[in-house]
């Protein structure tokens, strides 16, 4: 009996520790149902604008505007407008974004109309502020960018960099540009000159990139140019002084004294730009990086071949280029000038070369000598004319030889020399400028100048 009462005190504390063991666990799965609704309800977002989320690509509707599901926000949606993909002009949405894809955007207001959904949303903003971020980072470290030129506006060029930058026309190259339309489309390196993401604001230079790039390639080919060698180039630019020389990288000045062998008034009037032309290289300063440049000296010198195109006796029109006192100049080809002595302008006498001549002016002309060596060439006009009605030329006086060896010779009067030393006084110098410069140019010499003044002088001293 007593083992029987034993027993089912033993059932009895059984059964109760049963009974307040399964209490506990209903109580505690209840406790923790609980908690996973408060964690559920804790894990929807609050969004509000300027929020950045994350969101799943839907759909794309007839405006093309992205639909997508906003993540942990209880099943709310958003849209993206066309110009809120991407910072450029976005024509078909597919090109950025794909259904299915996982992309973080940026709340820019709450849709009254849900039907569209619950948030206006954009990419561009959060990729702007990414890029924004990465280039501040590049400009801090020195770093240079490449970006595509999108437009051409009036003031310089307009490119994408992630963001909208700008290229003043000043920053575009280290020389003047005159038309832009040939950089758009083009990718090129810049510099980041100003940046502030708060004004939306990136300035870009292209200019020390293109020197830089400019001086390495210059450089190089300094390297292989030597002197007096004959090279091909091509006409870049003109001045009043002359004409710069592309030689494939590198500029060389050619003088306008070295575009031709005849007087050249300005170089446009013998070179066009673009055009390609052969050079002599005339001297390298690598130092100042200067080349000096000939045409003239890669073609044919006008003295040669000078007595089969103007031999003795041959007439030629030419061109007065000079007047001086004692002759006037005469260009019969181009950079051959020959002299017309005073005593050869005309039969009659003339005080100076321009009582008949002005400059500019053409005359026919007679070879009277040629001389290539010395390049020289004398010429006469008054050959070419009629003399003079009654005109006589001027007989010269030779000495008289006597037959009578016994004869004695009278001394020679000197009482006229005061007055022959006074009247040679009184009459004009010639000019010794003109005559030594008349020498240095045209190899003339001092008889071939004074002409037949010259010989007068031998008969009169005679």
């Amino acid at each position: 009996m007593s083992e029987f009462v034993e027993n089912n005190e033993v059932n009895e504390e059984v059964e109760s520790t049963e009974e307040v063991e399964t209490t506990q666990a209903e109580e505690s799965n209840g406790s923790e149902t609980i908690e996973t609704m408060e964690d559920a309800l804790d894990s929807v977002l609050d969004i509000k604008r300027g929020d950045t989320v994350y969101g799943d690509v839907l759909a794309f509707d007839e405006n093309n505007q992205v639909r997508v599901a906003i993540k942990n926000s209880g099943g709310l949606e958003g849209v993206i407008p066309t110009n809120e993909l991407a910072a450029t002009r976005v024509e078909d949405p597919t090109e950025v974004v794909a259904i299915g894809d996982e992309i973080e955007l940026v709340v820019i207001k709450p849709i009254q109309d849900k039907e569209n959904g619950n948030f206006l949303l954009s990419k561009k903003r959060v990729d702007a502020k990414k890029v924004w971020a990465e280039l501040k980072e590049k400009s801090e470290n020195g770093e240079t960018i490449e970006a595509p030129v999108k437009d051409v506006v009036k003031g310089g060029l307009v490119v994408d960099a992630g963001v909208r930058g700008f290229v003043p026309a000043s920053m575009v190259e280290d020389f003047f540009v005159d038309d832009f339309s040939p950089y758009k489309g083009q990718t090129l390196e810049f510099k980041i000159i100003e940046i502030d993401e708060n004004d939306n604001r990136l300035i870009l230079s292209h200019k020390e990139i293109a020197r830089e790039k400019r001086d390495a390639e210059r450089a190089e080919r300094m390297e292989q140019l030597e002197e007096n060698t004959i090279v091909e180039g091509k006409v870049a630019r003109l001045t009043n002084f002359g004409a710069f020389i592309d030689l494939g990288g590198v500029d060389g000045l050619v003088h306008i004294s070295r575009i031709a062998h005849e007087h050249v008034k300005h170089p446009s009037d013998k070179l066009t730009v673009g055009d390609t032309i052969e050079v002599k290289i005339l001297s390298i300063d690598k130092e100042e990086g200067r080349i000096s440049l000939s045409i003239k000296d890669t073609l044919e010198g006008p003295w040669e071949n000078i007595e089969e195109k103007a031999p003795e006796g041959s007439v030629h029109t030419g061109t007065v280029k000079r007047l001086t006192n004692f002759g006037a100049f005469v260009e019969v080809f181009p950079g051959v000038e020959g002299l017309v002595h005073i005593s050869q302008i005309a039969h009659e006498h003339i005080e100076t070369p321009q009582d008949r001549l002005t400059e500019g002016q053409e005359v026919e002309v007679k070879v009277l000598s040629t001389d290539a060596e010395a390049q020289r060439l004398s010429l006469s006009i008054k050959a070419l004319l009629d003399k003079p009605e009654g005109y006589e030329e001027p007989v010269r006086r030779e000495r008289q030889e006597s037959n009578d060896s016994d004869r004695p010779r009278r001394p020679r009067r000197n009482r006229n020399t005061n007055n022959q030393t006074a009247n040679r006084s009184n009459q004009p110098r010639q000019n010794t400028n003109s005559i030594n410069d008349a020498a240095n140019e045209g190899s003339f010499t001092l008889g071939d100048m004074l002409g037949d003044a010259f010989k007068s002088l031998q008969d009169d001293a005679e």
